[in-house]
């Protein structure tokens, strides 16, 4: 199971802001280089953004469908890497005094990951969602304290 948290600086308000602007998915995502909505209305359920992967000299196309989506605590994606499989990845973001606390659960679903996870997949997962909460407390926390952003 990779489960991780970070504290970030901002409300949960503040903080969703940022989530719920699928144009700046690449921002705080990690190997994302774009990210462009395509159905729906950024995070409703249902809506869906399509990214772009570097991998060296490779690319990769993908998809995420919001599955659950409650404004400011909780966002669950499916995330689609194509033949890469799929992976349901939960956000929770959770009141902490004048900040938030955010945990990211990813499991694989379907795909080579969903029938390969295991303990060595969950470390790689883990070191992924260290750099990616870092990034998002980056980017919403350049926004000053207060200021919300229209999405």
């Amino acid at each position: 199971m990779a489960v991780r948290h970070q504290l970030i600086e901002r409300s949960p308000e503040e903080l969703w802001t940022v989530l719920a602007d699928g144009s700046r998915y690449q921002d705080w995502v990690v190997g994302t280089v774009g990210s462009r909505p395509v159905a729906g209305n950024w995070p409703e359920v249902g809506s869906v953004i399509e990214y772009t992967v570097r991998l060296g000299p490779w690319e990769l196309c993908g998809h995420t469908v919001v599955r659950r989506s409650d404004p400011p605590q909780q966002l669950e994606l499916e995330v689609d890497s194509g033949r890469l499989g799929t992976a349901r990845v939960a956000i929770e973001v959770r009141r902490w005094g004048p900040d938030s606390l955010v945990i990211v659960d990813e499991h694989p679903l379907r795909g080579p990951g969903g029938r390969l996870h295991n303990a060595g997949l969950d470390i790689l997962l883990q070191l992924r969602h260290r750099s990616m909460l870092s990034r998002l407390a980056d980017v919403a926390e350049e926004v000053p304290r207060g200021v919300r952003t229209g999405a």
